[in-house]
């Protein structure tokens, strides 16, 4: 997964699209937030986007100098 961002005069970053493992690209339609945090799934500190990309609310997160998302892994079925 690769993501495009831009970093404006004051060092504030945005993101603007995210690249997916099969190679199709997401434009991002809204940052809602962004904030300091730690994904309770997968670990890591960094900075945390809420983004929208079309109907769907995500988090985004980066942490230098890597980008990831936490991803919907469907539950294992009951052995």
């Amino acid at each position: 997964m690769s993501v495009t961002a831009r970093m404006d005069e004051d060092g504030h970053v945005r993101p603007l699209s995210i690249q997916w493992y099969d190679g199709k690209t997401y434009p991002i339609d809204e940052v809602k937030s962004a904030r300091r945090a730690s994904s309770r799934k997968v670990g890591g500190d960094g900075i945390c986007y809420t983004v929208r990309i079309g109907s769907n609310v995500t988090y985004l997160y980066y942490e230098d100098p890597r980008w990831f998302v936490e991803e919907i892994v469907p539950d294992a079925p009951p052995a």
